[in-house]
């Protein structure tokens, strides 16, 4: 017969083997993954997001600095103390401070504060408060660079993380680096007051100054906006760059977002057409085959051709677009009356072979490598898989697919003496400890010599002074640029009513100060981009030309 002292004894063994059993199992079977570590509980502290500001250091992107002040019940050694303290400087009532003590929580989260009341608060070293930072962007400029800034949003984790534009970019720099809290729990997870606690700061992410000009993109974006109403245009692009380093001074397209509230928005509004969008860029093309043609020394500006009539290519005939053929022009005159015909011509004087080599030169078919999220490459197909009709027609910029910010690259070097340059959009990086990476300008390629971009300046500038048409061009100032019109390819042929309307152009001619390109989608006052893109460009200019205070070139 089983003694009570005997049970008590089989009893006491039973649980020791238990407990024994477990003990194997956690210190040896799963050592492992049962390190000092399953004893600490860990919370993550967040940094704080970095500022974007614009090259004169006016803010772009902030944080409204909000941090969620929350008690650990068990740690707060005097509860009615703290309230009567805290309450003050929160102007909150006592009695609701009050029942967020509760001693069976570990955690308990209290109000939104600022962070001068989280500075203030933190004065008076009270145990058992704490704050987290809390994610909030603010854009003291609305929506004024949406596309180039990009917006925060959450992973699939709850994370706020970057979309899209220099927040999509720049995402691991602007994040930071989050801290953590570690503190020694029991068995059942509760902390122990007096056990081991470690804490690691935060690093804070790092601030963007950017080439961007905000008087610029300020300017930029109500020309374009009025532009697109008065040309009853579906949608538009301008971009505006410095030519001698491709530091972008302003880049819009509309219709935009609300960055803020991105979430009211469906995401083909996300998607910045400027690096991301594909187009025939027409007209404005052929300058840069020009170029490249008298770069070859296969002609000369004041070269002739004999602009008779038609041309044709296999079973297709190119002609000029507006039907009437003038004999012998010059080079020159060509990109004046910009005929297609005579940029055929051009084109077979360069040849097939150097023709291609230079689409690679000019960067087509190839990202810029421009620090935004969302660029595409386009495609060049392998010179293998061209006709004869290809060669042709890219000569007067159709046939090719572009990004715009491709195109202004390329164009770039026909008036900075013929490098082309990585475009960029963000000038200084700041680490919260103030150091600073200074972002230099990246040359990637001497396309053309310097002589040949002095010649193409000349003949540009020529094309605004003696084209087909008198635009309001600013007084005692040279500009030179050129038109483009190309119709929009859908479902394998081009539909006349429907074109791509752009200008692209630059001044000083001397020394160019600025470089602009506008993209205007489908106008319907007039489908030419000599009656609605370029007529926008010079407005631009001018404000331009003011607010660099350039004097006129005659002084």
């Amino acid at each position: 017969m089983l003694t009570r002292s005997r049970f008590f004894l089989i009893l006491f063994l039973f649980l020791f083997l238990i407990i024994f059993l477990r003990l194997f199992q956690l210190q040896i079977l799963n050592h492992s993954s049962s390190k000092i570590f399953d004893y600490l509980a860990e919370r993550k502290i967040l940094p704080e997001r970095g500022r974007i500001f614009d090259r004169l250091s006016n803010p772009l992107v902030l944080n409204n600095n909000s941090y969620l002040l929350y008690f650990e019940p068990k740690k707060i050694d005097d509860p009615d103390k703290m309230i009567k303290k805290i309450s003050v400087i929160l102007s909150m009532d006592e009695a609701s401070l009050s029942s967020k003590i509760n001693k069976e929580k570990d955690w308990v989260a209290v109000t939104m504060v600022t962070k001068e009341k989280k500075e203030e608060i933190e004065k008076l070293k009270i145990s058992g408060l704490g704050f987290d930072y809390v994610l909030k962007r603010e854009y003291p400029e609305a929506s004024l660079a949406a596309h180039l800034l990009g917006f925060v949003g959450k992973n699939y984790q709850g994370e706020d993380i970057g979309y899209f534009g220099i927040e999509g970019y720049y995402n691991k720099d602007l994040s930071g680096l989050p801290g953590f809290i570690q503190s020694e729990k029991d068995l059942l997870g509760r902390p122990i007051l007096i056990g081991k606690q470690e804490m690691v700061e935060p690093e804070n992410g790092r601030d963007l100054i950017l080439t961007i000009d905000k008087n610029i993109q300020g300017m930029i974006k109500e020309k374009l906006k009025k532009g697109i109403e008065r040309y009853q245009a579906e949608s538009g692009c301008v971009i505006a760059a410095d030519p001698f380093s491709m530091a972008i001074l302003a880049l819009v397209c509309l219709p935009d977002y609300d960055p803020k509230n991105y979430f009211l928005f469906s995401e083909e509004y996300f998607r910045n057409p400027a690096i991301s969008d594909l187009y025939e860029p027409g007209s404005v093309f052929k300058p840069l085959i020009m170029a490249a043609a008298l770069n070859e020394k296969k002609i000369k500006p004041n070269d002739f051709y004999n602009e008779t009539g038609p041309i044709t290519i296999g079973e297709y005939s190119i002609r000029t677009w507006d039907n009437k053929y003038e004999g012998k022009i010059s080079m020159t005159r060509i990109l004046q009356k910009s005929s297609n015909v005579g940029m055929v011509y051009v084109g077979e004087k360069l040849g097939d072979e150097k023709l291609y080599d230079y689409l690679k030169k000019y960067g087509f078919g190839q990202l810029t490598g421009i620090d935004l999220q969302g660029e595409v490459s386009g495609y060049l197909k392998p010179k293998s898989q061209w006709y004869p009709i290809d060669f042709a027609t890219v000569t007067f910029g159709q046939g090719i697919a572009v990004t715009p910010i491709q195109m202004i690259r390329a164009f770039a070097a026909l008036v900075n003496g013929g490098v082309i340059f990585r475009p960029y959009v963000v000038l200084k990086i700041i680490s919260s400890d103030g150091k600073q990476k200074i972002i230099k300008p990246k040359k990637e390629g001497q396309v053309i010599t310097n002589m040949t971009s002095q010649i193409i300046k000349k003949m540009l500038m020529e094309v605004v002074e003696s084209g087909e048409v008198k635009w309001a061009r600013p007084k005692g100032y040279t500009l030179g640029g050129k038109t483009g019109t190309a119709q929009v390819p859908i479902k394998g042929h081009y539909d006349p009513q429907k074109t791509i309307a752009s200008f692209i152009g630059f001044g000083p001619v001397k020394e160019p100060k600025f470089l602009v390109l506008v993209i205007l989608r489908q106008p319907k006052t007039s489908p030419w981009g000599s009656e609605t893109a370029a007529p926008l460009f010079f407005e631009i200019a001018k404000e331009l030309l003011i607010y660099y205070n350039i004097p006129p070139d005659n002084l």
